[in-house]
């Protein structure tokens, strides 16, 4: 069976339960459910024939927002609407950038227009910014809110790969790591820390495969413990998430509440789940978005928290193997880079609804609730499709090889 059939499949079932379970009964479930599965259906179609590279990204990240997008629906159909719209707008710009970063040739040679954009970004939400859950990196125009980080990340992406493509366009290797500390020292200053360690994470992990001089390579992670140092002794929302993950017990109806509820919602799911639609997320503050793989584990158990780790899995996997077909620098580094922002991202956000490291604030990649991440989300895999198109030419040169 094809993997769009199975998609299919699956989106057919989660709708068809969730308008089952709900009363009284919505046709507007169906409705959603149709429609979101014939926009997958006709986008994969025009992957496929007109021949856009890997065939498995766009199905891997569109099975992961039908999943988000059942279970948003499940807590709140107005959000559960408003992310089915998200998603088609990341469709549509899935395409664009793949047609773009085709189209234009040089994107190696910008690397000043890279570090003017994210700066000037960051400025931006510093004098009109909104502070939400304690940080300042939402920009507020009208009923629309967006995160600017969100953006900047792709284009910091780019300046690391401008870097290591033309070294001589900064005087040395210090320059560089001064612009790169101030994308995550405007992080820090804006109380993101959960971003701000994704910053540092992409960087320092490109840094240590291209650069050579392991001791700088040391230098770098002794600042990465300053900055966390800083940042827990100056803000008092990283002392709470820290606290609280140390010891949620103590404060159960406080600080600790967040992370003992997500942990009773997966201990509630057991390894089959309570049903979709049977199972109480909404006791979980902010479940649609920091823990919606709370809610993912309860109604669907711990078989189904598995099967969304393994598409996980099978994306970063996709990922990294285009990256080591691709020869070119540039889109090495490029492809790299949005393969690390998002194995990152995955592991901060389970890593810590399950306990395992301290609460970032960073979202659920194409499952969490929210258009600025959905939206950079899909920017940034279709370049990646684009940088695929190469690779997927030699596999199909290599597999017509005379044995």
């Amino acid at each position: 069976m094809r993997p769009i059939s199975i998609l299919v499949i699956i989106n057919i079932l989660l709708f068809g339960l969730l308008y089952v379970y709900t009363e009284p009964l919505d046709t507007s479930i169906l409705i959603a459910g149709g429609v979101l599965t014939l926009l997958i259906l006709v986008s994969y179609i025009i992957i496929v024939k007109a021949r856009m590279g890997d065939q498995y990204i766009f199905l891997l990240i569109s099975m992961l927002s039908s999943l988000g997008i059942v279970m948003i629906y499940r807590l709140d159909p107005n959000f559960g609407f408003r992310q089915i719209t998200w998603y088609g707008l990341g469709v549509i710009l899935y395409f664009l950038s793949y047609g773009i970063f085709r189209w234009i040739r040089n994107w190696d040679e910008y690397m000043y227009l890279y570090i003017g954009f994210g700066i000037v970004l960051f400025i931006l939400t510093f004098t009109v910014g909104t502070t939400i859950k304690g940080a300042t990196n939402w920009i507020r125009i009208g009923d629309f809110v967006f995160q600017p980080a969100e953006i900047i990340k792709i284009s910091f992406i780019f300046f690391i790969a401008s870097y290591f493509t033309y070294p001589d366009k900064l005087k040395n290797i210090y320059y560089f790591l001064g612009i790169s500390y101030v994308h995550i020292l405007f992080l820090v200053a804006q109380r993101d820390m959960g971003m701000a360690m994704l910053f540092y994470s992409i960087f320092i992990s490109i840094f240590y495969v291209f650069y050579k001089d392991y001791k700088l390579v040391f230098y770098n992670f002794a600042a990465a413990i300053l900055i966390v140092v800083y940042g827990y002794f100056t803000m008092t929302h990283v002392q709470v998430r820290f606290e609280a993950w140390i010891n949620p017990w103590r404060d159960i109806a406080g600080r600790g509440y967040q992370i003992t509820q997500s942990l009773f919602a997966i201990a509630t799911g057991g390894f089959f789940g309570t049903g979709l639609g049977l199972g109480y997320p909404d006791y979980i503050p902010e479940v649609h978005t920091d823990f919606i793989f709370s809610a993912i584990a309860e109604e669907m158990g711990t078989f189904g928290a598995m099967a969304v780790v393994l598409l996980y899995f099978l994306l970063i996997y996709r990922s990294f193997k285009i990256t080591l077909t691709i020869q070119d620098t540039f889109k090495k580094i490029i492809a790299l880079g949005i393969t690390l922002t998002y194995s990152y991202q995955t592991f901060m956000i389970i890593g810590g609804v399950i306990k395992l490291i301290p609460l970032t604030g960073i979202t659920m990649p194409f499952i969490s609730y929210g258009g600025s991440a959905l939206v950079s989300a899909f920017i940034a895999f279709g370049i990646l499709q684009a940088v695929s198109k190469k690779s997927y030419e030699t596999e199909e040169l290599m597999d017509f090889e005379p044995q």
